[in-house]
């Protein structure tokens, strides 16, 4: 401990952060300085500066990374359709790394010896948190109180911050863990972790619940350039604009609800509720443009490597060589990926009302039901003699077996 002099702390201002750096002053007499990243909390970064300063850090970087995690974290997930086990569009999974990066960044600046992270030794992030150290710095040492202290719940750590006055944004009234950037916002703990327990509408903070939105249909269309969402409804936006716009459409419509039991990478269920509006219906809308614009044997391919695309974003292996080379599979597959998708939203439901494309796949006159003169249907006789051969083949195996 003797020689950990600096330590660059990823901060929210949130209970664990909070308590951790009079911890750190304590329990290894360094020097504290406090990373925050600004991805999209809103209000929550108003008082982050001064309770770091209250609490004992020396420094505070309050960083606004909004545009790069759009950019570089939250596009290139949604380009390769990863959903982690079907529900979790890893809202809090991609956003480790992009903190994380940042947090080296800042120690090496500093001459910092350290980086210390408030994830527990339950979680996954603390596992996003350090891969993400140990493939850009692996000189740097980590720490990670909730690994070390004798704080054993939240309840503890809130019992702490009342002993060493530190002001903090829970109660033992309300509990909950959560995560919220732009993207997403995840609640866990409490009650919730009965799966039994269906949520209460207090949970919710982003977005109405389907009973509450509106009783009538809202149209949303949504632009792509290569995979990338541009526009709405006509006018063309930039990364974090476009991502608020369609948050504020989803919210009202009661979209993106997610309420899931989930595998952590550390061997254990959680449960998990999650809100994900203007997320939710950017999935859906770019997965209706690449039904149009991917062949079938791409698109298929490509939704099995989603798969695995998902578990390296939420297993925190976003700096792994396996996502690099998946990466330049997506930005292949992108290429045509360009089109306008038309979208019916209403309570809570996103449904499809249409699409469009300069490189659409489409043939009208290949799939009519009426009169064509392009397809000869005779055609497909000997296709399923060929196709179905294997099958026949067997078959008779079978007989002359007298199977």
């Amino acid at each position: 401990m003797s020689n950990i002099k600096k330590v660059v702390l990823a901060y929210s201002g949130g209970l664990d952060t909070s308590v951790i750096i009079p911890w750190l002053k304590e329990n290894y007499g360094c020097e504290v300085i406090a990373m925050c990243a600004d991805i999209g909390q809103g209000d929550e970064l108003a008082p982050v500066k001064d309770k770091a300063i209250a609490s004992g850090a020396s420094k505070v970087f309050i960083e606004d990374l909004k545009q790069d995690f759009v950019v570089n974290y939250v596009w290139p997930t949604l380009q390769a359709g990863a959903v982690y086990e079907g529900k979790y569009l890893l809202g809090t999974s991609f956003a480790r790394p992009l903190i994380a990066k940042r947090l080296v960044e800042i120690a090496i600046q500093e001459g910092a010896d350290a980086i210390a992270h408030g994830a527990t030794g339950k979680g996954n992030d603390q596992v996003r948190f350090e891969l993400t150290v140990k493939a850009l710095a692996p000189h740097l040492e980590i720490i990670a109180p909730w690994r070390l202290w004798d704080i054993r719940s939240r309840e503890d750590a809130i019992d702490y911050a009342e002993k060493h006055n530190i002001p903090i944004p829970v109660t033992k009234k309300r509990p909950y863990s959560m995560d919220r950037n732009i993207w997403h916002l995840s609640h866990e703990g409490a009650d919730l972790e009965s799966p039994w327990n269906e949520p209460q509408d207090d949970v919710y903070m982003v977005t109405k619940t389907p009973q509450q939105a509106p009783d009538k249909v809202t149209y949303v269309e949504i632009e792509f350039d290569k995979g990338v969402p541009v526009a709405v409804d006509g006018v063309k936006l930039d990364a974090v604009a476009l991502v608020e716009k369609l948050n504020e459409i989803g919210t009202i419509n009661g979209i993106g609800i997610a309420d899931m039991v989930e595998n952590r990478l550390v061997g254990m269920k959680s449960r998990g509720v999650y809100e994900t509006p203007g997320g939710s219906i950017l999935y859906y809308a770019h997965h209706e443009l690449e039904l149009l614009t991917l062949d079938r044997a791409t698109l298929h391919y490509k939704q099995q490597m989603a798969i695995r695309y998902a578990e390296l974003v939420y297993d925190g292996m976003w700096f792994s060589p396996l996502k690099e080379a998946m990466d330049a599979f997506v930005q292949s597959t992108q290429q045509t990926v360009t089109g306008t998708v038309r979208l019916k939203l209403y309570k809570g439901n996103i449904m499809s009302a249409g699409t469009k494309s300069p490189f659409s796949l489409y043939h009208e006159g290949f799939v009519t039901f009426g009169r064509d003169e392009v397809y000869n249907q005779k055609d497909a006789e000997g296709f399923i003699n060929l196709f179905g051969l294997p099958l026949k083949v067997r078959a008779l195996m079978q007989k002359e077996a007298g199977k």
